[in-house]
């Protein structure tokens, strides 16, 4: 079990794993070792997982998650398949994480009496200094 939170973890059976080659230089090996990580995690059909957290996210796994609610992550900032794994899982356990904790509702607020007295004041100057920049009429 991968701990995400002390009330919420996840099996490891839930999660995919395929090793592809990794885009990029990479010297003599590129061509040759699959060392880069795709992470797959449906986070929908997980039973592990809140309602509340599944609700958050697609908001916050943006791209990274797909129309059936399955997670992919990309891991290739390593060399070695061990590390661009520990990555992946980590990457996956933050974004968890970051879903279950829930933002509190804005409360709508008013601007105050002396926030509208300052803006005026400031619109009033603004408006002085560029009168004076407008061409006055010659006399004759």
């Amino acid at each position: 079990m991968i701990e995400i939170t002390p009330r919420i973890a996840i099996s490891e059976d839930e999660i995919e794993l395929a090793f592809v080659r990794a885009s990029g230089p990479g010297g003599q090996n590129v061509n040759k070792v699959s060392s880069a990580v795709q992470l797959r995690f449906d986070a929908w059909g997980s039973p592990h997982l809140p309602d509340g957290v599944k609700e958050r996210l697609p908001r916050l796994a943006g791209k990274r998650m797909t129309q059936d609610g399955v997670i992919i992550i990309q891991a290739q900032r390593f060399r070695t398949q061990e590390r661009n794994r520990e990555d992946a899982l980590t990457r996956l356990v933050e974004l968890l994480r970051s879903a279950t904790i829930v933002m509190p509702a804005r409360r709508a607020t008013r601007p105050t009496l002396a926030s509208k007295e300052r803006r005026l004041a400031a619109k009033e100057r603004r408006g002085h200094v560029k009168s004076l920049r407008q061409a006055k009429p010659a006399v004759e």
